[in-house]
């Protein structure tokens, strides 16, 4: 389901064992225009307040098996999000790994970017799922996880179909 634009969600389906968190989007930009944003522009789009150097220029995704979605950190750090494990372009991206918080966790995720659509119109199916252990269960980080997700695809949404990923107040 659709509404107005933006992401459609529903709460995460939370068991003891972990999460699934699905969105679904449509967004007014071909498939391809699309793919390169999600793949080539994250820095431009991606909330700078979830990285941990609070700077989204830094994060980058290397487009191929085992490539990784890293950040770049001061002094030559640098952090591992997500492992590229799947790659289809311009229609799917699967990646590996534990976001943010999730990595200090014993927790295993798969992420899934599915774009389809025709000309000018691309569906966005964007599904997390999480699962093994964290402290306290997964009844609050599942939420939290599903918030930051929705408004990454907000921001991309934005992103493709206005150059700029926030409406200007």
């Amino acid at each position: 389901m659709l509404l107005f634009g933006m992401p459609a969600q529903s709460a995460p389906e939370i068991s003891r064992n972990g999460f699934l968190v699905k969105l679904d989007v449509s967004i007014n930009a071909p498939a391809a225009k699309l793919y390169d944003a999600l793949i080539g522009q994250v820095g431009s789009w991606w909330n700078p307040e979830h990285t941990y150097s609070h700077d989204a220029k830094n994060l980058s995704i290397d487009p191929r098996p085992e490539g990784c979605f890293c950040e770049k950190l001061p002094n030559g750090g640098g952090i591992e999000h997500l492992r590229v494990i799947y790659l289809a372009p311009p229609q799917v991206i699967r990646f590996s790994g534990a976001l943010g918080p999730l990595q200090a966790s014993g927790v295993a995720g798969s992420m899934t970017w599915k774009l389809t659509g025709d000309h000018d119109q691309t569906r966005v199916q964007l599904s997390y799922s999480v699962g093994g252990f964290i402290a306290g269960g997964f009844d609050k980080i599942a939420p939290a996880v599903e918030s930051m997700l929705n408004e990454q695809l907000n921001r991309l949404k934005l992103f493709a179909e206005t150059g700029k990923p926030t409406i200007e107040q």
